[in-house]
């Protein structure tokens, strides 16, 4: 016997859900992209603002908050480019090293080791921060002017497959901590961001001892998902 078997399927409703997932990915990006671009209007805003100050205190206030508003744009440009609320953050942290190594009194190497691999846009905005106020603070703080030093970020993937962890170390071989210096008490409002940030944000562990050798070492422990869950 020769015959035919035909099936018809209504997918109409399936292709209407298609549209609107792509218009709803596009009007994400595009949030995303605007977001970035009045955080570039507000920091160009800002440092207008600092060139007409005459104390060199408001100045460099003025200018601390430049870069803390740069670091969130770069987070909401990644966004802007994917289509979920996952980045990489490795290239996110490597900016954010370059933005801030402007700032050097002196001769600085930076540079990054290991990998942060993909995060969550909710933990990569409050990360972004806090790398942007260590690296500020240790650029600012650990050098003497026109000294040559070497700050390093590390960055390890850990902890088990229930309870995946990320454990970042900023490192200077600078003049090291003064003695008596608690950072979990210090008033330095850098530093009370990173605190804010690190146990509030991102419910995660934050210190700062004598580095192995010279300088400073600050360690950073914060949970994450797992790179492969989306």
């Amino acid at each position: 016997h020769i015959g035919s078997l035909v099936l018809l399927r209504d997918v109409t409703e399936l292709r209407r859900r298609e549209r609107e997932l792509i218009t709803k990915d596009a009007t994400i990006r595009e949030i995303h992209h605007r977001v970035k671009n009045n955080l570039q209007t507000v920091a160009a805003l800002l440092r207008l603002q600092s060139r007409r100050m005459d104390s060199e205190q408001g100045r460099e206030a003025l200018n601390e908050a430049v870069r803390r508003v740069g670091s969130i744009a770069i987070v909401h440009e990644t966004l802007s480019q994917n289509l979920d609320e996952r980045v990489e953050f490795d290239e996110i942290a490597d900016r954010v090293l370059a933005m801030v190594a402007e700032i050097s009194p002196g001769k600085v190497t930076t540079r990054r080791t290991g990998r942060f691999g993909i995060l969550d846009a909710e933990v990569a905005t409050p990360l972004s921060m806090v790398l942007t106020e260590i690296l500020q603070n240790a650029l600012e703080h650990a050098f003497e002017q026109a000294e040559h030093g070497v700050v390093e970020v590390g960055a390890v993937r850990g902890g088990s497959r229930t309870e995946p962890r990320l454990l970042v170390t900023v490192q200077d071989n600078g003049r090291g901590l003064p003695e008596g210096f608690d950072p979990h008490r210090a008033g330095n409002l850098g530093l009370q961001i990173v605190r804010t940030l690190v146990e509030g944000e991102l419910g995660g562990k934050f210190d700062m001892v004598p580095a192995p050798g010279r300088g400073t070492q600050v360690v950073l422990d914060v949970p994450v998902r797992p790179e492969k869950q989306h």
